[in-house]
């Protein structure tokens, strides 16, 4: 069974720094996309930053670039989102989806979701 299980969310002041963590299974090709999506209150889900093994490429939305790092650690499969000079806009539920095999882009789909995790920028 697939899995994504998203860690790592939290409150933070801005200015300060968080990394998210996203944890695939049940798979085991080390073919995939992954990305991070997130969903403020009243807002439309946004897409954050994406890492695709399948070609090495990496994207990042104009409103993250500079700021937030997309990475994995094939030992652990697990791809993290380092987030710094972090901003109260950044505030949203964070959420880690996934895609695998030898088609898999970061421009989609993604049949897998984890459950979100609550990032809040507020001093």
């Amino acid at each position: 069974q697939v899995q994504v299980v998203e860690s790592g969310g939290g409150l933070v002041q801005p200015g300060g720094s968080l990394r998210l963590s996203c944890a695939p299974s049940g798979f085991t090709l080390d073919l995939y996309a992954i990305a991070w999506f997130r969903q403020a209150p009243g807002k439309e889900r946004e897409g954050v930053s994406c890492i695709n093994t399948v070609d090495g490429s990496t994207y990042y939305a104009d409103s993250v670039k500079g700021r937030f790092t997309i990475s994995r650690d094939k030992a652990k499969n697990a791809v993290y989102l380092q987030m710094n000079s972090l901003k109260p806009e950044d505030t949203a539920v964070y959420y880690c989806a996934l895609d695998y095999g030898w088609g898999s882009t970061c421009g989609g789909p993604y049949p897998y979701w984890g459950q979100g995790t609550q990032v809040t920028v507020s001093s």
